[in-house]
């Protein structure tokens, strides 16, 4: 019979409850508080370009550094992100946004939020 095909469009469906998630371990670079991530990968191609899937994140204060363009679908909780440059942006159920590639600055998690997103 073979090896079963890839599916020709990676899915998950109810992406905004969807459980069956994988320990991501804690975020690193802890400002405040020890933010742990959970998280399914949809897709990731050869040399993680491109990769989605859904990301939950506990609360906890944190810095980041964007490696290249993300689009960010947040569906649940709150947080704030704060470029390096003062800018902020905050994030609720419903909030879309897409960094770009070497954005950096912090990431506070409010209340626990789940994102759905795809890295470039």
């Amino acid at each position: 019979m073979g090896e079963p095909k890839p599916s020709s469009a990676p899915r998950i469906y109810s992406a905004t409850t969807y459980d069956d998630l994988v320990d991501w371990g804690l975020q690193p670079d802890s400002v405040e508080g020890q933010s742990k991530s959970t998280g399914r990968l949809v897709h990731k191609g050869p040399n993680n370009q491109p990769e989605s899937g859904i990301w939950v994140c506990t609360p906890g204060r944190w810095r980041l550094s964007i490696p290249r363009d993300e689009f960010c679908h947040f569906v649940a909780g709150r947080a704030v992100y704060r470029s390096d440059e003062g800018e902020v942006i905050e994030v609720e159920a419903g909030t879309v946004v897409m960094f770009p590639g070497g954005w950096t600055g912090e990431c506070h998690v409010i209340e626990t939020m789940r994102n759905i997103y795809m890295l470039a």
